[in-house]
């Protein structure tokens, strides 16, 4: 793996285990941390949808308030987040798991579904 993905993927375990680290979560079982990664997806996600409402203008009381490279970074907050969650479901292994390999596979198994492979 290139030294930037292996990089990248060491730092989604890094900021995952800083989540997981911050006071509040600590005070949480690993329920109740996991229940907030996924619904945190969720939060994103509405994040973008904003952003999009504003850089097309949808919500004519407010007018184009965002662009669409505001729903770039949005989409890739999503991403980022989804990708955080998933090295939670692997804190315990998180020295095996390349989480960014992970989603090389998921990626490549979608692609043959399509039949794209």
């Amino acid at each position: 793996m290139d030294e930037r993905l292996t990089e990248a993927s060491a730092l989604l375990h890094a900021v995952s285990q800083w989540l997981d680290d911050a006071p509040a979560n600590r005070a949480r079982d690993r329920e109740a941390r996991t229940w907030g990664r996924v619904a945190k997806v969720s939060e994103e996600a509405g994040e973008v949808v904003s952003a999009l409402i504003g850089a097309t203008g949808h919500n004519p009381r407010k007018g184009t308030y965002a662009t669409m490279s505001d729903v770039e970074r949005e989409l890739l907050d999503v991403a980022m987040t989804a990708l955080c969650a998933v090295a939670h479901l692997h804190a315990a292994d998180r020295e095996q798991t390349d989480v960014l390999g992970l989603l090389g596979d998921h990626i490549h198994a979608v692609a043959q579904r399509a039949g794209l492979l």
